[in-house]
Formats: structure tokens, C-alpha cells, sequence
């Protein structure tokens, strides 16, 4: 396999080097040698073989040893030339071929030694260095999907960031069984042959949700503390915070609770008389224990509620057993708890905790200790001796304003009588209050109730009308916070009421619109109640604010809750229960709809089957989730689903929107009108009757279909309950969560590329650039600011994204990252000097001084560059040297320019190549009396007149933008009779000030006249004035000005400067430079000013 490309013999006979490499005609042996390397490479991602080698040769031995290697020939020569120069002239003193073969090797690993010591040397002696060059690693790593092969002897790197991921998904082919498929907006890649797929994916799942969120959907998305510094996360931070938002999401807790524990154990069920075998969870304010059987028992327990957590004997039946004691005379017993006294240690810290932020809870308990040896929960339930813990309490504020509030729910003020018709439902309903009575009486009647498959066949019959709030509050752990949160209510009523804004303006065209087939929103009480709740809630949490159809979903809260309960409730609903549902984009509230399309299709394949394309139902079913089915049902039925919802959260929902009976179906199919199978479920629904309620029926107002269409088939809210939970599958809150995961990357991206499509359609008509290339030019944009997310721990620029902002101003950049786009993009290059003049484009662009340029701005600028006429191009740079663009405190403000071109004592006749001459006398003559005919015709705003210090820093830009032209000759020759001739009219304005009458208004009405209205004899004085006094008298900066006609009628004069302007340029290949160096310029970018301040411009180009 090889072969000697060069050899030499030393003085010592027994040993030589070899000069080897793979021999190119040998093609077997060759591929032979490609395929051992490509698998080293694959065994050993640090393995590769090195086409060229230099072998220590023994004679006698078969065994050669590797001295050097090299991937060319030049680098394979450099060694020889050592070993030459270094070490075959020192072996000639060895007798031995082993004394040679250990000297040799000895040499070689001092060497390597000495190299690699060094290497650590400098890496200690910069430590900043390598810091940062292993933080932008982790932060590519944490922002990108990355993949690297080096196979058959080629390499390929390959790089995705996260945001541009559209779809995650694992799939099968023909020739992989199992692979994952990334989906961007140009290509498909699949990946396999993983060791673990299975992790691989969920790991893959949960980067890109958090990067995706985090970076496009800041409006709402609250990153976990341990992740907000991208370049520390880790795969167990991700599993950690995929494990928060399980618990959380399954037991429907607040989003500031965070996990603790999670430990295998068994629960004492006293209505079963056994241990339940399950899992603690505990976080930082509750305890709660699931069953490994779903459904079997689930227990929640909040730690104000907790009076004592204490150890007992352990003994062989009752292992590792703790008791935790609770306010309502109930304990709770747990077994086999490994680690039990650390666990104790830690639940007893946070208990303590929770009492210190709540002393008026605890000197309550106190109060009641010297009376009872247990005490009772806290409890909604009037009938409760300890309904009233935590009232005493109140504020002054709440005091005063306690007669504003309702005391009852609303029910009770506007019951409607039935006629003799309700009877039945009225003793329906007396069976199922026993029903829940004997149900308190064996499983709880608080919070800490055993929620058992038994409660959820109540919760499914119904509950009944005076259990339904009080259930809800418990159901949705509301009660904890209004017991928390004394006074809380009444204080945001005050504070909010008589405020104007956005949120109070939708509320009051809202509140007539709210249930108003119900008398109880026909008067101004409940008007009135309802206006408290919406308006306190848009105060207690802005981002929020309002949001349509929270109106309606309040309307019904209060029906059934005091006022201040609602509020409470209505806080579950949107901040727990169904999150990011009401906001700016309801994105919660669309993810679900993926996730439902995907349920429709699992679950009626015959709708799926003649609607190929679902989304057109997306624009009526949205209603359905963020009203739960108040929108559609009737009042009677939809307060059935309500209940479900309250006790198994987003699951019920989902029950009920995927359960329209199959001969609904087959009807609208029949008809042969696909269109109408979209309305299929809403007409459904609106004909579902709850015949047990023992309220007389109340029309929908917001339904779909009037009445007097034909009549669909009448559905008993009770038998859609029961089919809904035989057939809607074994879907967990694990499984449904996984569904979100996948269909929020398809939803966010969807918004994306809607925002880029307005952006688009904004700026397109305004400019001349390709459509095709401005979608470049956006995506380079959008690109640059998400780099600056990737490179910082708690970048600013994720804070300046605002999906809530109109679309063209939701992504803006700062001055470094223009400075970064204009290097990539600007066809004017000055070398050192382009920094300077992008820091000046962007003091133009950004006009309301907020130092942030959006997208329109920078399309703006570079359309005139690349598109703009002459005229257009030079008033681009005029601008740019001339405040605001231009500052006072500029590093470049003095002059490199001490040409003797620029003397205003040269001559106005220039000798050409050929051997005429060109006579500047008449030009000036003619530029200016078409100045000043140009100037009564003017409509346009005038420019600022340019002072000296200005216009020298304009010539400098022109002299560094005509560097390394192709005309660069021509170029300068005619700038610098351009600029000799703009320096002699701005002194002819000079001097015509200085021969005023001295008074400030005589000299602005004289300097136009001199300078325009009497060009004859303004251009003598220019002739004239050099040669009879060559040094010509100072004068300050100030007097000294050129307009900007002046300044494009000279270069007009010149055909080489007109040339340069006028070629015709091409974006696209510096489109395509960009996207491939994007990424390689921010690897020795610096770090990014502070928001407000300037970068200092960098010479790297």
C-alpha cells in the first residue's frame, strides 16, 4: 500500500527515513485505504489519514515508526527539510540501529511535548481569549443544529440554526427504518443511524422550543432561570425543565412553581384501604402525588394548607412512612421514600418558608390551634366551619370598597324561574347534590381531596347548579390564590377603575356583547361586575390586557362565583389552565389548533378524508377553544364542558371538539359539498340540550345558524360527555404536550413568515430592488439581529424582538449590527474608511434617535446605492457628511488631506492626454446661472449648506471609494479638479460676506446674489484673487460653504465621475457573499456596546 516517493540513506547503514504516500495508480489498494480511513474516522472522530508520511525504517524489522505526516506535499517537504537540516547528521555517531530508533523517538516526543506545553502556555497567558472562543461555541451549539462527516475522504460540515427549522419530526423509509426529519424552508435533510433515537429526538424537540420561543416569541415566553444563560445550558437542564413543564402542565400550577423532587412512593388511600402505588412531586409551595395507574388518584396538596410534616417508625409493613398533616383534620400517609430525611428537611424549610410570607395565614392558625387540635382547610364551601379563614384580615382599601363588589354570584340575583316543565331537572339536580355530598364525605372536601376516576363520572353527569362555582375554584386551585391574596382584588378595582386605555376602550364596546340573552347582563348590575373583573385583570397583567372572548368567558364566571372568586378564576383560566391562549397573537390558542387538525384527522377519517386541507375549519373551531364551547352551545350544555374543563384542563376541550357523531358527516357528504363539512361540528354543536338543567333554555347569541334553518338532530349534552371520554383515546397530558412541542415550531414559523410577507408588501413599492433579492435582504436582516441573540447571555437585542409591534417594526438593529450589514452589502468600499461611513448611514437612518434602524430603512438606503440616479447618490453622501450624520466629535474630523490638488491658488485650465484643453471659465460660468434658475423652481426642502471641515471629510470618502477602481487614474484626476473647483466657489461666498455691509441680514441676502445671481462677476474674482495675493486671508470655518447643487454641478462636469455613479451594480452577488460570511465575520466581532452608545469602527474587513 505504499510506496517510496523519496528517500536517503544516512551515514549509519541499518536505518533510513521514507518519504511515503498513497500510490495514485494503484486505485483498489488506494479505495482499500480510503474505506480503513473513513472508518477510523467514524470509530474516531480524531482519526484521519494523512496522504503523505515520513517512516522510521529499521532494517531487519517489519515494524515501521510514524515520525511525521502531511496532507500536501509542501507540508510533508517541511519536515524532511528538519529531519535534514536537524537530525541525519547526528545519528552517524550511534553504532546501534536501537540506540538510533530510541534517539530518534525520543527526539520526536520532546517535541510534540514541547509543542503541546506551549500551546497550554498560551492559552493560560490569554484565558479571555479561550473563554470566549469556547462561549461562542456553546452558544452555536445551543442555537444551531450542527453535523459534521469526514467519510471516503471528504468533509462536510453542516450548519442549521433552530429558527429556521418549519418541522421536527421522526419517519421511516424504505432504506432507514428510523430517522429524524429536519425540515427548513429550501430542503429536507434526514438523519440517522442514531445509538439512541428516541433521546436524540426529544433532545432535538426540546431545543428547539426553547430557542424558538425564546428568540420569536418573547411577547409572552418566560425562559426558566437556569436557561437563561444559553452557553450553560445542558441536557439535564433540558430534561429538567421538560420535567417542569409536565408537572406544572398535569397538576395545572402556577408557572413560577418549580420542581424539586420527584420520588417514587405510596399513598394511603383510606377509600380503597390500600397503599396506591405513585409518585411525589414537590415544588416550591405544593405537594402532589399522581398514581402510576392514570386516573386511579391524584392528590395536590399546597403547603399553606400543611400544619405539620412529620417521620414515623419505619417497620417492615410501613417503610420509610411520613404523615403530612392538613387544615381540615385530614393526614395523608406516605411510604417507601428513599432519602426520607432529606426530603423531610427540605419540605419543613419550604413550609416555613411559605408561613413567613404569609403571617396573617399562619397567626390565624395560631388563633385557632388553642381551640382545635386540627384544624379546618380553608374552604369555598359556605357550609364550612373555616369558610371565613383569612377575611379577618382585609385591607382598609378593601374595607371601603366592599360595597362596590357583588357578594353573590349572579345566579343568585337573576334566578329564572321554571315552569312546571323543570321539575324533573330539579330533582335531577337534588340526586346529584346527595351524590356529592356522600362523595365529600369519604374523599375530601377541600383542595387536598383524592381526585379519583369516580369524581370525574360526577363532574361528567354535571355538577349541580349550587356546588358549580365552588367546585370550579377547587378544581382549578383558584381558592388557594384567593385565599393567598386578601384584599388583592379590591386594591386592582380601585387602582384600575377611571383609567383610560387601549384595554378599557375594547373592554367597554365588549360588555353589551357578553351573554346578552341573559337578564342577569341586561341590568347594570352585572354590567357593572363584569366591567371590575376585565378592567382589574388588564391591570394586574398589561402584557396581557384584554383579549375578545375573555367577556364572555367572565360573563359565565360570574354566574356562577362572587365577584371576587371570577377574578380568581378567570386569572386559572388565562395564566395556568390555557396559557399564551389571550394575548397579542393567541399563539396558545393556534398550537392547540394544529394539535386538534392532527386529533381530526385520528379521529374522523371521514372528515379528514374529503377536507385534504383543514385549516379553513381552524377560522371557526378557534372560537370553540377560547371560549370553551360558551360561543357555540347553548348556555345549559356549555357549562357541562366548563366542568370537565376545570377538572381535566385542555383534554376536555379537545374531547369535545373531536366528537361530532359520523352521520353528520355521511349527511353533509352526501350532499356532495366538501365546503360544508367545514360547518358540520358547529351545527352540530349548537343543537346539543342538556334536558336535566333545571334552567329554562337560553338562545345563543353568538351561533352560527339561525333558526329557521333546517333543524339538525338533538344531541343530550350527557351521552356527548360519555362517548367523548369512551372514544377520544388514552391521549395523556405527556402525549399532548408532545404535540405542542411539534406543532408550536409550525405555528411560530408560520407567524415569521406572515410578518416577512407584510414587511415585503410594505416596502417592495418603494423601492427598485428584485422582489427576490429584498426576501434576501430581509432574511440577512432578520439574521443579524438573531446572531446577536446567539452571541449574548442576556442579549438586548432578544428584548428589542416585539411581536406586538407593528410587523415592520418587529425586528430592528443597533449601530454594530448595521456597521456588520454594511461591510457585507454597501457597494461603496472605502478600506479603513468604511466602518466611518457606515457609523454616519446609520446616524441618518435612524430619525427618531432611538439607535435602532428598521428593515425599511436599510432597503431604503441600499436601493439609492445600487438603483439610484446620480443625483440620488450624491445627496445620499452629501447627507452623510452633514449632521446629524456627520458629528462634532468625530475621530475623523481633521483633514488627511494635504494634496497639493486641493490648492485653491491652482489654475482653472487643466491639460488633458490627448493635448486639449478645457476652459473651466465658461462651466462655471453656465453651472451657476442654471443654479440659480434651478433654485426659483425648487419645491423640495433644501439641504443645510456644507462647511469646509464637511466638505474635506466628503472628499476623503470619494478619494477611498475610487481606491483600486479599475479608472482609479481618471478617477482621481478628475476629483481633484472637481474639488480645486468647489474650494474656489466656496470662497467667492467667503469674500462676497466679507464685502457686505457688516450687518448679519446683509450678509445672507448677499452670499446667494454673489454666488448665483451674478455668476460674471463672481468667476472673475475667483480668476483674479490668486494672482494678486496668492496667500489668501484667513477666514473661519464658518464663513467658508458650498451647497449641494454646487457640489453635484461639478462632478457633473466631470464624464469619469458621472461613469462611476452611473455603472449599473448587482445586489445579488453580494447577497450571496453575505449569507456565507454572516456567520464567520461574528467569530472575531467584539463585544457589543451598550445600548444607546456608538461602536468603535473596526478595520476588519
Amino acid at each position: 500500500m505504499v510506496s517510496s516517493a523519496r528517500s536517503c540513506r544516512t551515514r549509519c547503514d541499518e536505518s533510513r527515513f521514507l518519504l511515503t504516500s498513497f500510490p495514485p495508480s494503484s486505485l483498489s489498494r488506494a479505495a482499500a485505504g480510503r474505506l480503513v480511513g473513513a472508518l477510523d474516522a467514524v470509530l474516531d472522530s480524531n482519526a484521519r489519514v494523512a496522504p503523505f508520511r515520513i517512516l522510521l525504517q529499521v532494517p531487519g524489522s517489519q515494524v515501521y515508526s510514524a515520525i511525521a505526516c502531511g496532507a500536501t506535499v509542501e507540508e510533508i517537504n517541511q519536515h524532511w527539510e528538519w529531519l535534514e537540516q536537524n537530525l541525519l547528521h547526528t545519528l552517524s555517531v550511534f553504532d546501534n540501529k536501537e540506540d538510533i530508533v530510541s534517539f530518534v523517538k525520543g527526539k520526536v516526543k520532546a517535541l510534540i511535548a514541547e509543542e503541546t506545553s506551549s500551546k497550554l502556555a498560551e492559552q493560560e497567558e490569554d484565558p479571555e481569549k479561550f473563554r470566549e472562543a469556547l462561549v461562542k461555541f456553546e452558544s452555536r451549539f445551543i442555537n444551531h443544529l450542527c453535523f459534521y462527516s469526514f467519510f471516503l475522504g471528504k468533509e462536510l460540515k453542516l450548519v442549521i440554526p433552530w429558527v429556521e427549522v418549519q418541522k421536527l419530526e421522526r419517519t421511516s423509509n424504505v432504506f432507514m427504518a428510523d430517522t429524524v426529519r429536519v425540515t427548513t424552508a429550501n430542503k429536507e435533510r434526514d438523519f440517522s443511524t442514531f445509538l439512541n433515537i428516541a433521546e436524540a429526538f426529544r433532545i432535538m424537540e426540546q431545543l428547539a422550543d426553547v430557542t424558538l420561543r425564546r428568540l420569536l416569541d418573547n411577547e409572552v415566553f418566560e425562559l426558566d432561570p437556569d436557561l437563561q444563560d444559553p452557553t450553560q445550558i445542558t441536557k439535564r437542564d433540558l430534561e429538567a425543565r421538560a420535567q417542569n413543564e409536565f408537572f406544572r402542565a398535569f397538576f395545572r400550577l402556577p408557572r413560577q412553581e418549580k420542581l424539586h423532587e420527584v420520588l417514587d412512593c405510596s399513598l394511603w388511600t383510606p377509600f380503597s384501604r390500600c397503599h396506591t402505588a405513585g409518585r411525589m412531586y414537590t415544588s416550591d409551595t405544593y405537594i402532589c402525588f399522581a398514581s402510576k395507574e392514570d386516573g386511579c388518584c391524584n392528590v395536590i396538596i399546597p403547603l399553606r394548607e400543611v400544619i405539620t410534616i412529620e417521620k414515623m417508625e419505619d417497620t417492615s409493613l410501613l417503610p420509610n412512612p411520613i404523615i403530612i398533616s392538613i387544615r381540615s383534620k385530614t393526614a395523608f400517609q406516605f411510604i417507601e421514600l428513599k432519602d426520607r430525611d432529606t426530603l423531610v428537611e427540605n419540605l419543613l424549610q419550604r413550609l416555613k418558608e411559605v408561613n413567613s410570607c404569609n403571617p396573617a395565614h399562619c397567626n390565624n392558625l395560631k388563633n385557632r390551634n388553642q381551640n382545635t387540635p386540627v384544624f379546618g382547610s380553608t374552604c369555598v364551601f359556605r357550609d364550612c366551619e373555616s369558610g371565613d379563614v383569612g377575611r379577618g384580615d382585609k385591607s382598609e382599601c378593601e374595607k371601603e370598597s366592599s360595597y362596590l363588589l357583588n357578594a353573590e354570584a349572579l345566579r343568585s340575583d337573576f334566578h329564572q324561574s321554571g315552569g312546571a316543565g323543570l321539575d324533573f331537572g330539579k330533582s335531577r339536580e337534588q340526586i346529584k347534590e346527595s351524590l356529592w355530598d356522600d362523595h365529600f364525605a369519604e374523599y375530601g372536601r377541600t383542595v387536598c381531596m383524592f381526585r379519583t376516576e369516580k369524581i370525574r363520572k360526577l363532574v361528567a353527569m354535571g355538577i349541580p347548579e349550587s356546588l358549580r362555582g365552588q367546585l370550579w375554584l377547587l378544581f382549578s386551585d383558584a381558592a388557594t390564590d384567593l385565599a393567598l391574596h386578601p384584599g388583592y382584588y379590591a386594591h386592582l378595582v380601585e387602582a384600575s377603575l377611571g383609567r383610560c386605555c387601549m384595554a378599557t376602550e375594547e373592554i367597554e364596546r365588549d360588555l353589551h356583547r357578553s351573554l346578552p340573552e341573559h337578564p342577569a347582563f341586561q341590568s347594570e348590575t352585572g354590567i357593572a361586575a363584569l366591567r371590575r373583573v376585565l378592567t382589574a385583570y388588564a391591570h394586574r397583567n398589561p402584557r396581557i390586557g384584554y383579549c375578545q372572548s375573555m367577556n364572555i368567558l367572565t360573563s359565565v364566571l360570574l354566574l356562577y362565583a362572587k365577584e371576587e372568586e371570577a377574578f380568581w378564576l378567570l386569572v386559572a383560566v388565562c395564566e395556568r389552565m390555557l396559557p399564551d391562549y389571550f394575548n397579542h397573537r393567541v399563539i396558545g390558542a393556534q398550537v392547540d389548533q394544529s394539535v386538534f387538525e392532527e386529533l381530526i384527522k385520528e379521529q374522523l377519517p371521514e372528515l379528514a378524508e374529503h377536507m385534504k386541507d383543514l385549516t379553513p375549519l381552524a377560522s371557526i373551531s378557534l372560537s370553540w377553544f377560547l371560549t370553551l364551547f360558551l360561543s357555540i352551545m347553548p348556555l345549559e350544555s356549555a357549562v357541562n364542558v366548563v366542568d370537565c374543563f376545570f377538572y381535566d384542563g385542555i383534554k376536555a376541550i379537545f374531547r369535545r371538539a373531536a366528537r361530532p357523531p359520523p352521520q353528520h358527516v355521511e349527511q353533509e357528504r352526501a350532499a356532495k359539498c366538501p365546503i360544508l363539512l367545514v360547518f358540520v361540528p358547529s351545527r352540530f354543536l349548537e343543537r346539543v340540550k342538556n334536558e336535566e338543567s333545571p334552567l329554562p333554555p337560553i338562545g345563543n347569541h353568538h351561533a352560527f345558524f339561525s333558526d329557521d334553518q333546517e333543524a339538525s338532530p338533538v344531541t343530550e349534552i350527557a351521552n356527548l360527555i360519555h362517548d367523548s371520554y369512551e372514544k377520544f383515546g388514552d391521549h395523556s397530558v405527556e402525549q399532548i404536550e408532545h404535540m405542542r412541542y411539534k406543532h408550536r415550531i409550525r405555528v411560530l414559523q408560520s407567524h415569521e413568515d406572515t410578518t416577512k410577507q407584510n414587511v415585503l408588501r410594505v416596502v417592495i413599492p418603494d423601492v427598485s430592488l428584485l422582489p427576490e433579492d429584498l426576501e434576501e435582504l430581509y432574511d440577512l436582516f432578520k439574521r443579524e439581529h438573531l446572531i446577536r441573540c446567539y452571541w449574548e447571555a442576556a442579549s438586548a437585542a432578544a428584548e428589542r424582538h416585539d411581536p406586538s409591534r407593528p410587523y415592520a417594526e418587529q425586528y430592528r438593529i443597533d449601530a454594530q449590527q448595521f456597521c456588520s450589514l454594511y461591510r457585507l452589502l454597501s457597494p461603496w468600499t472605502c478600506g479603513e474608511h468604511t466602518d466611518v461611513l457606515a457609523e454616519r448611514m446609520f446616524r441618518l437612518l435612524d430619525e427618531n434617535r432611538d439607535h435602532l434602524v428598521e428593515f425599511k430603512a436599510l432597503a431604503s438606503c441600499l436601493d439609492v446605492m445600487y438603483n439610484g440616479e446620480m443625483n440620488e447618490k450624491i445627496k445620499l453622501l452629501y447627507k452623510l457628511h452633514i449632521p446629524p450624520a456627520l458629528t462634532e466629535n468625530e475621530r475623523d474630523c481633521q483633514s488627511p488631506l494635504k494634496n497639493p490638488l486641493l490648492s485653491t491658488s491652482r489654475p482653472l485650465v487643466i491639460g488633458k492626454s490627448n493635448g486639449d484643453a478645457v476652459d473651466y471659465q465658461k462651466q462655471l460660468k453656465q453651472m451657476l446661472r442654471d443654479l440659480a434658475k434651478e433654485k426659483d423652481t425648487k419645491t423640495e426642502k433644501e439641504l443645510p449648506k456644507m462647511s469646509q471641515r464637511e466638505f474635506i471629510q466628503f472628499c476623503k470618502t470619494l478619494y477611498s471609494m475610487f481606491h483600486e477602481d479599475p479608472e482609479e487614474n481618471d478617477l482621481y484626476q478628475a476629483i481633484a479638479t472637481v474639488t480645486t473647483l468647489l474650494l474656489q466657489i466656496g470662497e467667492v461666498g467667503q469674500r462676497s460676506i466679507s464685502l457686505g455691509s457688516g450687518s448679519e441680514e446683509f450678509a445672507e441676502d448677499v452670499q446667494p446674489e454673489a454666488s448665483a445671481l451674478e455668476p460674471d462677476a463672481v468667476f472673475t474674482d475667483t480668476v483674479k484673487s490668486p494672482l494678486k495675493d496668492p496667500q489668501p486671508s484667513p477666514v473661519t470655518e464658518g464663513d467658508w460653504t458650498v451647497s449641494f447643487e454646487h457640489i453635484l454641478a461639478s462632478l457633473l462636469t466631470e464624464q469619469s465621475l458621472v461613469n462611476f455613479f452611473e455603472r449599473p451594480l448587482e445586489l445579488k452577488p453580494k447577497l450571496e457573499n453575505a449569507k456565507l460570511n454572516q456567520y464567520s465575520l461574528k467569530t472575531t466581532a467584539t463585544s457589543c456596546p451598550a445600548r444607546g452608545e456608538h461602536p468603535k469602527p473596526s478595520t476588519q474587513q
